[in-house]
């Protein structure tokens, strides 16, 4: 049995104990204990409350102790839209933007998704999951513990398959990784001109397929302008519930599609993006399990600002998540701590729900608002001590990395521990 640990003397202890997902005003409630401490038994949280009382537990007096006085502790971040298994950043495409370059045009002058798609068929799975897993240490070191992972590069059934068992390899070394299946990202140019072939491909090989040998847990699909439209959204969203797969939906982003409305139709999980959310679907997310899951990170790369409007989900009663969309196109950051300052500076968002947002409510954009997202008893010890003794400060010191250590159930990831020399 491993020796538990107790984190104890904290300034702040962010428990964000309560209900999941969070709404309206639930967002700033973020159950802080001041001098909080946290006591892990093996993979899980014992108990947390005042240093006081929980240095007095039975199960305490025995654990290695973590002092920290002056720092804010609170849950890893729970990052639920990324795209974090690529083969290599798209600089051509960044220096065209900055001429003037629309996304939309990429493709046409050699980059955009395409440029990655070539790529990625040609790299080999090692080489794909050496830089994967530099990722993932990248994510820990700035205090993501889970993240969801998307296919949607490979744009074959090979590829596909290849992207995602690297995920599937890769998972837990160090953050845990939620993948999802996103073939239908866009249509890849042998089928530029026959692009219901290309949905069909989909339905009625790659999503079996990956079904059948458990490489995704999620659907999802790109519905927008250059990509699919509504109706053949439909079509694959309906065949992956079929087969049992959950859905998620990267939903009005440049175009107003109505997509939002599909997913909530549909019973996704969460849809993505919504800077072209319109006001009746807006409302309507207020109304649904759906959460809304907002991506700063690739407003601000592409400078479009057009934000998604955040106050008023919140301020509807929607769930709204924020997640970091790491890709090489359109969001290039891992950080989510970033993005929590994107949040608040360009969405108003407070930086209380901008922490609930990527914590328990990045859980619940995943289905696991029960195991993580949260310091409680029984959910897994995944949680961050800050080089810092205010959770506001994550917001404030945009683009640094106030991480000073990171743990995933009950290990510490960051910094690495380190290695035993060979005997």
């Amino acid at each position: 049995m491993p020796v538990p640990i107790l984190i104890r003397g904290a300034r702040q202890l962010v428990t964000l104990r309560g209900p999941a997902p969070r709404r309206g005003r639930q967002l700033s409630d973020l159950g802080i204990i001041e001098d909080g401490a946290v006591l892990v038994m093996g993979e899980r949280i014992h108990s947390v409350g005042p240093s006081r009382r929980m240095e007095n537990i039975k199960e305490a007096r025995h654990a290695e102790v973590i002092d920290a006085t002056g720092k804010a502790v609170l849950p890893g971040f729970v990052d639920s839209h990324t795209h974090f298994v690529f083969p290599a950043s798209r600089l051509a495409d960044f220096e065209r933007r900055i001429r003037g370059a629309s996304y939309l045009e990429m493709p046409q002058q050699g980059g955009g998704i395409p440029s990655t798609m070539h790529a990625l068929r040609a790299m080999s799975p090692r080489a794909l999951e050496m830089r994967a897993r530099r990722w993932l240490r990248m994510f820990a070191a700035c205090g993501t513990t889970t993240l969801e992972g998307k296919s949607g590069y490979g744009l074959n059934p090979a590829s596909e398959r290849k992207s995602l068992r690297v995920m599937q390899k890769v998972d837990g070394q160090p953050v845990g990784v939620v993948r999802t299946f996103l073939g239908a990202h866009v249509p890849p140019p042998e089928f530029e001109s026959r692009v219901d072939q290309y949905v069909d491909l989909v339905i009625q090989v790659m999503l079996p397929e990956v079904k059948r040998r458990r490489l995704a847990e999620f659907c999802d699909v790109f519905c927008d302008s250059g990509a699919f439209t509504l109706e053949q959204s439909r079509r694959v969203l309906e065949a992956a519930r079929d087969l049992g797969y959950r859905l998620k939906l990267h939903a009005e982003q440049l175009s107003e599609t109505g997509a939002a409305r599909l997913g909530m139709e549909l019973g996704a999980t969460s849809v993505d993006h919504l800077e072209q959310l319109g006001g009746e679907d807006l409302e309507a997310l207020a109304e649904s399990n759906t959460v809304a899951t907002l991506l700063p990170g690739s407003v601000f790369h592409l400078g479009s600002g057009c934000y998604p409007p955040a106050r008023r989900l919140i301020e509807g009663g929607a769930a709204v998540a924020l997640a970091t969309d790491f890709n090489p196109g359109t969001s290039p950051t891992l950080n989510m701590q970033m993005i929590l300052a994107l949040a608040c500076t360009q969405m108003r968002m407070m930086p209380g729900e901008a922490l609930a947002a990527a914590t328990i409510n990045g859980a619940a954009a995943l289905g696991r608002a029960d195991q993580i997202g949260s310091l409680e008893p029984g959910k897994y010890a995944d949680l961050v001590i800050l080089e810092a003794g205010d959770y506001r400060e994550l917001a404030y010191y945009f683009g640094m990395n106030l991480c000073h250590r990171t743990m995933r159930r009950g290990r510490w990831i960051h910094p690495e521990p380190p290695q035993e020399s060979p005997e």
